[in-house]
């Protein structure tokens, strides 16, 4: 079971609440939730890695990012500004290892909660 420790408070705030969720359900391997999350043509840029283009091939990069098992997720900060937010944290993995990370979001719209584009930076630590 993922261990999960959120410091950000965000209240008011539906665009910080699903970021949070986001979040909870990548460290918690919840492909569909993720998935259903994003729109058919999104970006997922994983800075220095790869770039992955469109639902179809999101989900198939999340089925190998969920063979790596969560242990513990800790959200530091969550932000949010109109069609755009962020969130950054360290991961801890069944394995040992550990990843500090930063994601940066692009939504459909100011008033929607689809994800557009994620550019992803992430470092073992």
């Amino acid at each position: 079971m993922t261990k999960i420790i959120s410091h950000p408070n965000c209240g008011n705030s539906p665009k910080m609440e699903f970021l949070k969720a986001f979040n909870i359900a990548f460290a918690k391997g919840d492909t569909s939730f993720l998935i259903e999350s994003v729109t058919d043509d999104m970006l997922w840029d994983i800075v220095g890695d790869k770039k992955i283009l469109g639902k179809k091939a999101f989900g198939e990069e999340l089925e190998q990012v969920n063979l790596l098992k969560v242990e513990e997720l800790r959200l530091e900060q969550i932000l949010s500004h109109g069609k755009e937010g962020a969130a950054n944290g360290v991961m801890k993995m069944e394995n040992g290892k550990r990843y500090a990370f930063a994601d940066f979001y692009v939504f459909q719209g100011a008033k929607g909660l689809k994800v557009k584009a994620i550019t992803s930076y992430c470092l073992e630590v």
